[in-house]
Order: structure tokens, then C-alpha cells, then sequence
């Protein structure tokens, strides 16, 4: 069943027109799939080294000039980047570990996590999703969402 969500995920990549509505539309397809309400998507810009947000759902207008560009190392995305590995928190609203920047609780979401996208090992961006509600990602849940994430970004 997971690999058929993947394909369908595929597809929808490969018959939406390049840009933001793409990226937007296969954004839609994950948060569904994992029950979240907010979600993003940044790619890297390899001149500047930050993670550029190229889609977002969910995120309340004051905290989009914040997610705009990330620096590698910063904030969930930015860490997971620097790790090329998953990095998630149970409740953004509690962590106190020092992944979760401060505004990010105005998000209002709780359970999250962040993927790296990755092509052969190099670093393409990250991809973020949230749930309202605190909650704790399986390793399966983990590995599908960077199936997924590999998908979406199959033509970067």
C-alpha cells in the first residue's frame, strides 16, 4: 500500500506543471497521508547555502517571513539538513532541547517532524510536517515521509 501512495505521489509530480503549485500539491498529498496540518518544503540554494521555502501550508502569515530562508544547523529543518537525518519533537510546544526555534510555537501545532530530501547522499532541502495534536513518529512513518520527499523533488 505504501508503495503505491509513493507512485501515486510520483505521478502527481510529473503531471502538475513545474513551480509552487506543484510543490504545493504534492505537499497536499502529505499532510493528508499523515494527518498534519501544516507542512514545508525548502530547497537548497547552493550559492548561499540556505534552505529556501519553495511551499508551505498551514503556517500563519507571521511566521512565514521567518521560514523564507533557513541557515543550515538552525531550527528543525536546518538541523535535520546539517544531520541528513529526520529530526522530530513529540511537542514543539514543550521541547525544550533547543531544536525548536522560539517562533515556532506560534505555529500552534505540536507533534512534528523534518526530513532531509536527498539525491546520492547530496543535500537537496528538507521537508516539514506538524499534527495539532502532540504525537510521536514511527521509524516507518519516518521512512515513508522520506520516500516521499525523495519523490517530490525527483525533478529538482
Amino acid at each position: 500500500m505504501e508503495d503505491r501512495w509513493i507512485e501515486d505521489l510520483r505521478a502527481l509530480v510529473i503531471r502538475e506543471p513545474a513551480g509552487e503549485a506543484r510543490e504545493k500539491a504534492a505537499l497536499e498529498r502529505i499532510l493528508a497521508r499523515f494527518a498534519c496540518v501544516t507542512g514545508t518544503l525548502h530547497r537548497l540554494d547552493e550559492k548561499s547555502g540556505l534552505l529556501r521555502l519553495v511551499a508551505a501550508i498551514g503556517l500563519p502569515p507571521t511566521i512565514l517571513p521567518q521560514v523564507q530562508a533557513i541557515p543550515i544547523g538552525k531550527g528543525m529543518a536546518g538541523i535535520a539538513a546539517e544531520r541528513r537525518a529526520p529530526v522530530q519533537v513529540c511537542n514543539l510546544q514543550t521541547d525544550d532541547s533547543g531544536v525548536v526555534r522560539p517562533a515556532a510555537r506560534d505555529t500552534k501545532v505540536a507533534g512534528a517532524i523534518t526530513v532531509p530530501i536527498l539525491r546520492a547522499s547530496a543535500l537537496l532541502g528538507t521537508l516539514g510536517i506538524a499534527r495539532r495534536e502532540p504525537h510521536e513518529f514511527s521509524a516507518a512513518d519516518s521512512d515513508l515521509l522520506l520516500r516521499a520527499a525523495s519523490a517530490v523533488a525527483d525533478h529538482w
